[in-house]
């Protein structure tokens, strides 16, 4: 603030120098959508391995393939993902305990944390030694729940919760405790008012003290019911209603970023719809993310992937979108855990994601995410053997292949957008300059609120140029652009040239940002020539 000089003396100051740090955001926080066997409903969660997906979400199963296309993901240099579980019709499991002290015997009714026949396998235990035993009250209890195996019933997970209450002035009111801190239970609600089903009286010891000397006696309570509910559908993930209640797709409105999003098959078999691959990738234009999409299960040969996509019949992807989309054929053939190892066909785009990821932290997002180091982990076999003559038939359409090499083994041969067919003559016909550009654009619109209220005039204009063009200099060090020289790689322009008088009365500032896109060499052509032999002169 301004200092008034009052004494004669010597006067300190700072001045604010206009430096606003422009940090670059992630660029392979990717999005997985499909189902799982538990976990929350429509909430974006965010794990950072595979083992934090078996946390929260169960291991592998064969209600859907999201669970392998997050394992390819990790397995091949993955970083963070954010998961959201969908569901159409499950139900969760109920324990119910009765408590025979209230007036109208009404039990306390639990359910599973989550929707899936996973919560029929939980218990549940009742103990009333709480910190009040010589003068017991009678809503004070201890509540076990824990999660049994199907089969040798050995317990898998075991969570206890002491002097919890029934009633709903105390700070350890059971359904707040469990909401807070459980993940396998919750107390019911009811359907039609919302209240918690339980009474004021607590619910009735199952661990009791009997013998001699005496020993505890447990007596647990299963749970019942639980259903996964039916396979989904393109309308699980969009739907009327479903943007205003951020479901299904629109759950990701709950995450602040994401750069590539998976829409593994709804089953480890099946493809997903054409109709649902188009909105996803019309989203993901909408929030500066791109989608890897997986080829038709039936692609068995080359020339049905040729055909189909050359007719324009899959993916369904027209327009602009197709520069937010890429496309990788053919799938991967992986053995199953679940089938007794038997080798099945996968989607491979949580192995792609994965190799993203993995190149932009050796390399940056502007290296290509293919070639000999774009190598596929933990997987033994492409579902089609591809020639060069026959990926030299898809590589012009914009199908980035798979591919087997000796030696080098199984890696990602191709780095074209949807938009890539040379037909198409598109300036986004490269995965690496689509995703360069996104980046810069999502570090701008991050980094630039500052300006937002801010006097529109050439202080304003000097400081934009400032920080931006820093924020652009780093990149050009870090070997982002083409160009031997700042000049010949990048512009920042902030003045009166973009913003004219009618812009500032309209409170506008335009700031153009330009930069040479790095673009991967996709054919080396060597020229050999023999050297006729000189006479000597």
């Amino acid at each position: 603030m301004p200092i008034t000089p009052t004494y004669p003396g010597v006067y300190i100051q700072e001045v604010p120098s206009g430096v606003h740090t422009i940090t670059g955001v992630p660029t392979s926080i990717t999005a997985f959508i499909g189902r799982s066997e538990r976990g929350p409903i429509n909430d974006p969660t965010t794990i950072n391995s595979f083992a934090d997906y078996e946390r929260t979400f169960g291991s592998l199963t064969l209600l859907g393939a999201m669970g392998f296309a997050v394992r390819d993901f990790y397995q091949n240099g993955g970083s963070q993902a954010i998961i959201v579980r969908l569901d159409n019709g499950g139900s969760a499991a109920t324990i119910t305990l009765p408590a025979t002290d209230s007036p109208a015997s009404s039990p306390l009714m639990l359910e599973a944390g989550s929707v899936g026949s996973w919560g029929a396998n939980l218990v549940a235990l009742v103990d009333h030694d709480t910190k009040d035993k010589n003068d017991p009250s009678p809503q004070l209890f201890n509540l076990t729940i824990q999660e049994l195996d199907p089969v040798t019933k050995a317990v898998l997970n075991s969570e206890k919760f002491i002097n919890v209450s029934v009633d709903a002035d105390d700070p350890r009111f059971v359904p707040k405790v469990l909401e807070l801190s459980s993940s396998l239970g919750r107390v019911q609600k009811d359907i039609n008012t919302g209240d918690y089903n339980l009474s004021t009286a607590r619910p009735d010891e199952t661990i009791v003290m009997s013998g001699s000397p005496p020993e505890p006696t447990h007596d647990p309570i299963e749970a019942v019911g639980g259903s996964d509910g039916s396979t989904l559908t393109k309308n699980s993930f969009f739907g009327p209603g479903m943007q205003g209640g951020k479901q299904g797709i629109f759950a990701l409105e709950k995450a602040d970023l994401f750069n590539l999003l998976c829409i593994p098959p709804y089953t480890a078999t099946n493809d997903v719809d054409t109709d649902l691959l188009a909105a996803a990738v019309a989203y993901c234009r909408g929030r500066r993310a791109m989608m890897i999409v997986d080829s038709k299960s039936t692609w068995t040969k080359k020339e049905t992937a040729k055909k189909e996509f050359s007719d324009g019949t899959y993916p369904g992807i027209t327009g602009p979108d197709r520069t937010y989309s890429a496309l990788f054929f053919p799938r991967l053939k992986q053995p199953n855990p679940l089938r007794d190892s038997q080798v099945e066909e996968f989607a491979s785009c949580g192995a792609v994601a994965g190799i993203f990821s993995r190149t932009d932290a050796q390399r940056g997002v502007w290296k290509a995410p293919a070639g000999i180091d774009a190598g596929l982990v933990g997987v033994p076999q492409l579902s089609v053997p591809l020639t060069d003559d026959e990926n030299g038939e898809l590589n012009p359409l914009g199908v980035n292949c798979l591919r087997a090499f000796p030696v080098i083994g199984r890696v990602v041969w191709g780095a074209r957008t949807l938009d890539g067919a040379d037909r198409l003559t598109s300036e986004w016909k490269y995965i690496p300059v689509r995703r360069t550009a996104l980046f810069i654009e999502e570090s701008l619109y991050r980094a630039t609120k500052w300006v937002v209220f801010e006097p529109n005039d050439e202080p304003l204009w000097a400081q934009i140029r400032l920080n931006v063009g820093a924020f652009m200099q780093s990149l050009f060090r870090q070997g982002a652009f083409q160009g031997q020289t700042p000049r010949d790689a990048y512009l920042v322009k902030c003045d009166k040239e973009t913003t004219t008088q009618n812009d500032i009365n309209q409170g506008i500032v335009n700031i153009v940002v330009g930069f040479a896109p790095l673009k991967p060499a996709e054919f080396v052509i060597i020229k050999i020539s023999q050297l006729a032999g000189q006479i000597a002169t």
